[in-house]
């Protein structure tokens, strides 16, 4: 069996676009997987499309050697960004084409389920109203009456990604900022109740005394993690937060965090009690199980990150299926409409209070659409609230 073509597509999704790919070999076999990442898809795309054209005429069964060898080839362009997407959602369609192959679900390949039920938080549920502690609760209630037992969110009113738009340059706020971030989380924890999972995003994006002065503040509220209170540059930063945030406060870092080598300092350091390595950008779900194996060795849980397009939320699935030391894993809440019109099987039907039911079907267990997908192009012009 033999690679003969891989095509991709630039999606639109709710905040920014999907790059989704396929692959196509000479028996008829075809898997599917996914790239995203963001600002910046277009170079995601371009970069999917050129990696897909380095792979024609390999065997695909030989996963972990695909992998390895674009891993080495394309390291001197640096072993993450842009590259590294490419990687993962080639990864992802070769382990999906191997389940078509074998006529098996993807976490068989992993090693075997350990559970098909898989436990979701929800993000992205707080799209309507104003940034005010009313808007906020109403809107956590129906996350809840909606079966959910964990949400996740921004309280800190500075949720755009390109610097320099609607944050001032020092990432500090005001005392007033600091106060609404603290009364709209409060506002959740009341609507949602003691026994529910909350997780505080900061997206980096505060400095390092105002970072460590509100998850002082949160730590009332029984947070279950603080996400991202430095980025990923210096294991060393996050290792003297760590040691300035209340004990009680979890850490969770690794959405940008690119394959195993990327957090091994983060381990060793014992930074965090959990991880999020996203399954499009760290290096598929081949890479995702080694990076959750070494989390296991120092008792630190996964938690996927997933604010992406349908297929990252099934891959993501299986892997949290085939791994001991699986918390949570993120899902849009609200979406568009079209996101389980990509795929032939949809979403929708396998999300039931709270938990992801992964089928039995091989592979991933769904196929893309292609006309859907064309019919849904990728934007490529600045709008507000778009990411491109």
């Amino acid at each position: 069996m033999k690679i003969t073509d891989v095509k991709v597509w630039l999606v639109e999704g709710v905040k920014y676009n999907w790059t989704l790919l396929k692959i196509y070999t000479d028996t008829g076999h075809t898997g599917v997987g996914e790239a995203t990442n963001w600002p910046g898809s277009p170079l995601v795309y371009e970069a999917a499309k050129h990696v897909g054209q380095r792979i024609i005429g390999l065997d695909p069964m030989r996963t972990d050697f695909i992998w390895t060898k674009l891993y080495r080839d394309l390291n001197w362009v640096g072993p993450y960004g842009a590259s590294m997407c490419a990687i993962s959602g080639i990864d992802m369609a070769l382990l999906d084409l191997k389940g078509k192959v074998l006529g098996t679900p993807c976490y068989e390949l992993l090693g075997g389920a350990f559970r098909k039920e898989i436990l979701l938080y929800a993000n992205y549920w707080f799209t309507g109203g104003g940034h005010n502690a009313a808007d906020y609760a109403a809107q956590a209630k129906k996350v809840k009456e909606a079966g959910f037992t964990g949400l996740k969110f921004d309280p800190f009113a500075h949720t755009n990604y390109l610097y320099g738009e609607d944050l001032s340059s020092n990432l500090t706020l005001t005392a007033a900022q600091q106060d609404l971030a603290f009364e709209v989380s409060k506002a959740v924890r009341d609507a949602v109740g003691p026994d529910f999972d909350i997780m505080i995003e900061t997206h980096a994006m505060l400095n390092y005394r105002v970072a460590v002065k509100m998850a002082q503040r949160l730590a009332a509220l029984d947070i279950t993690w603080y996400e991202e209170p430095a980025g990923p540059e210096s294991a060393d930063t996050l290792r003297a937060m760590r040691e300035r945030i209340p004990s009680g406060v979890s850490i969770c870092v690794g959405e940008r965090h690119y394959t195993r080598h990327g957090i091994r300092p983060v381990l060793e350091k014992n930074i965090c009690d959990i991880m999020m390595p996203d399954i499009t950008r760290c290096g598929g779900p081949g890479e995702m199980k080694r990076m959750a194996t070494m989390m296991e060795a120092y008792n630190v849980l996964l938690a996927p990150h997933n604010p992406n397009g349908p297929l990252s939320t099934l891959a993501s699935a299986h892997v949290c299926a085939a791994v001991p030391n699986f918390f949570r894993q993120e899902f849009m809440f609200n979406d568009v409409p079209w996101r389980d019109t990509v795929i032939d099987h949809p979403i929708k039907d396998m999300v039931k209070n709270g938990y992801l039911h992964l089928s039995e079907r091989p592979g991933l267990g769904v196929d893309l659409v292609e006309a859907a997908m064309e019919a849904h192009p990728g934007v490529l012009e600045p709008r507000a609230g778009f990411y491109v």
